[in-house]
């Protein structure tokens, strides 16, 4: 066991993802605001909300300021088209600005959510943090789409063995940034702020503010093995080239031991029975994107494309599956990303 932990441990300081700069910092006041959508038609209401990093609703006892001025209450309307700069206050901790959108209602527009892709380890003991992070996300929004890509390795006599371990390596050499674990990246191009359950606000200013003018819907069957997955995308401007699309095939539910060398959880080490969600199962495109065509890509166009697939054989319970839609730009940047399950049949989420 001894010899076990000190290869872990080794094998973490090569990794640059389990060593001891990591400290755990607690929490530092904050206040995250959020509108029940950023963009309204003029003459409807903007409602909003204000928490803290632990998912407390601290809106009745907030201030809101829109344009530097201060509202009766945490509701605005505007009569005229345009943009508003609306902040919060909470015990004199002001909140990041956030622009909203009055338009006249002759454009397109969708649903924002952000992708979060969480590059992790059953051994990484500071992995957990971001697994953290990530469920604080989801206690402030719904808006937030999660992958967990497990790394690095499939051989099980390796100090650094996952056996949810899935190959993106390809993926992980265009990001330039820490080669450690864990890291997290949001809408595949930026990184999450350490320490991330400090960082909320990084992640939810990504599903507020400028709409991404482009919405995606599945549908999906199963009939044994076999997946039949359809994606749509719709644009609500014209955006030209080089646009490509992602799909994931996930797992939830799965049950494996976690070491956690962090203060979450307890604190404890090993989290004998740590529930693994969002676990990335299958890349049913190219990791880097399938080309959508320029003809495809125009205002009010609707975009199909049909999979068929068979399950993973890696997956263990087919009633855990998840699909995960994502489309790119030239910069490989996640324009707009949704969730779905099989059987299910999405509508677009137009606002």
């Amino acid at each position: 066991m001894k010899k076990n932990l000190i290869l872990i441990f080794i094998a973490c300081i090569t990794l640059m993802g389990c060593n001891s700069n990591y400290e755990i910092l607690q929490s530092q006041g904050s206040v995250i605001l959020t509108a029940d959508s950023s963009i309204k038609v003029v003459g409807e209401t903007i409602t909003f909300t204000v928490k803290d990093n632990e998912g407390n609703d601290l809106t009745e006892e907030a201030v809101f300021y829109v344009d530097g001025e201060m509202m009766g209450d945490n509701t605005f309307t505007s009569d005229v088209v345009g943009n508003f700069e609306v902040k919060a206050s909470y015990l004199n901790i002001e909140s990041e600005p956030l622009i909203v959108n009055f338009n006249d209602g002759s454009g397109i527009n969708f649903r924002k959510r952000v992708l979060i892709e969480d590059y992790t380890g059953t051994w990484c003991g500071w992995c957990p943090r971001v697994a953290y992070g990530i469920e604080l996300v989801h206690q402030q929004t719904n808006d937030a789409v999660a992958v967990a890509i497990h790394r690095p390795s499939s051989n099980p006599s390796s100090p650094v063995y996952d056996p949810y371990n899935y190959d993106t390596s390809e993926l992980e050499n265009s990001l330039g940034g820490s080669g450690g674990y864990p890291k997290s990246y949001l809408n595949r191009m930026t990184q999450w702020e350490y320490p991330e359950p400090n960082n909320l606000n990084q992640v939810i200013a990504l599903t507020q503010g400028e709409n991404p003018k482009l919405g995606l819907a599945m549908k999906s069957s199963q009939d044994g093995n076999n997946l039949t997955i359809d994606i749509n995308v719709m644009f609500g401007k014209d955006f030209g080239n080089n646009m490509k699309l992602v799909v994931y095939i996930l797992e939830n539910g799965l049950i494996y031991k976690q070491h956690n060398y962090t203060t979450y959880y307890d604190g404890i080490d090993i989290l004998e029975n740590f529930e693994h969600n969002h676990v990335l199962r299958s890349c049913i495109t190219p990791l880097m994107g399938e080309d959508i065509p320029s003809s495809q890509t125009t205002i009010f166009n609707t975009y199909t494309k049909t999979f068929n697939v068979t399950i993973p054989s890696s997956v263990e319970n087919t009633n855990n599956i998840e699909f995960v839609a994502f489309v790119i730009d030239e910069a490989g940047n996640a324009i707009n990303v949704r969730s779905s399950h099989p059987g299910e049949e999405q509508e677009f989420e137009m606002l």
